[in-house]
């Protein structure tokens, strides 16, 4: 018995098996992402950089400062926060009506919602400035009621909702596939309402996704230019979006003062973002089960 104790214990371990990997190895895939983040990002990113610091200091001040672009600044950020907020109340509604039940041509209206992104912009805000106008389907129906859905502010949230509409969709549908209906059921089984199902159980979860969903339609929607310029009306402190100031010192080869105005606008774009996906990942650890 001790011999054959003896022998066991002497017998070689056997070496674990490396971990197969489809893709290459991490150095190799690291600085594929390297150079393709450079290429793409950092460099165009750096190139703005550089292009605004042939202004000194107190022309870049002076430009960015500038009444008229402050009231650029205040509207894109302003109505494109708007048209988040609009999106992620309309998208939870789209998004749990496509995963709860079934319907008649539920994949047609699956595959609209993605439209957006197929669609070139200028057609995008040509098609909803005829729609809108005065003389529009749409408009002839607000403009009595005194609401100028063209040539507006309003018109400039249309458009951003529009385009962001699939960000909020897309990022919801996905959880709610996932989630099941048990926690739900047990919790009508034990007298719950409705409001209260969705409030405690059902909400707290989709607020990560939400969030995710709002910062990507607010994003898009401060650099969005073709779907707007058209229904927006162009017209200076009133209508007047930042991209488009941008294109116009361009157009005037004012290629410095464009690209201070784009620094400022990626810089407080970069800050904003920064501080969603923070509140995104607090809410996400106060959720997340332990």
């Amino acid at each position: 018995m001790t011999t054959q104790s003896a022998h066991l214990d002497r017998s070689p371990i056997k070496p674990r098996k490396a971990s197969y990997s489809v893709l290459p190895g991490f150095r190799f895939t690291l600085g594929y992402t390297l150079i393709y983040m450079s290429l793409l990002v950092l460099i165009p990113l750096s190139a703005i950089v550089l292009k605004s610091s042939e202004l000194t200091w107190g022309e870049f001040w002076s430009t960015v400062l500038d009444d008229r672009v402050i009231a650029a600044y205040r509207i894109s950020f302003i109505v494109s926060c708007a048209a988040g907020l609009l999106n992620v109340c309309f998208g939870l509604i789209v998004a749990w009506v496509l995963v709860r039940y079934s319907f008649p041509g539920k994949r047609w209206i699956d595959g609209l919602i993605d439209l957006p992104f197929a669609l070139p912009t200028a057609v995008a805000g040509i098609a909803l400035t005829s729609i809108y106008a005065e003389n529009g389907w749409i408009g002839q129906l607000l403009y009595p009621l005194g609401i100028q859905s063209a040539y507006s502010q309003i018109g400039i949230m249309i458009a951003l909702t529009f385009i962001g509409f699939p960000f909020v969709v897309r990022t919801v549908q996905p959880i709610l596939e996932q989630w099941g209906t048990e926690v739900e059921e047990a919790a009508a089984t034990l007298g719950a309402k409705r409001w209260a199902v969705f409030s405690r159980i059902i909400f707290p979860e989709l607020i990560p996704p939400l969030l995710t969903g709002f910062a990507l339609a607010f994003a898009r929607g401060i650099g969005e230019y073709g779907s707007v310029v058209f229904i927006s009306g162009n017209m200076p402190y009133k209508t007047e979006i930042a991209p488009l100031l941008i294109m116009t010192k361009l157009e005037q080869y004012e290629y410095a003062a464009a690209t201070a105005i784009a620094l400022v606008l990626l810089v407080i774009s970069f800050v904003l973002l920064f501080i969603i996906n923070f509140i995104q990942w607090r809410i996400g650890r106060r959720v997340m089960p332990h």
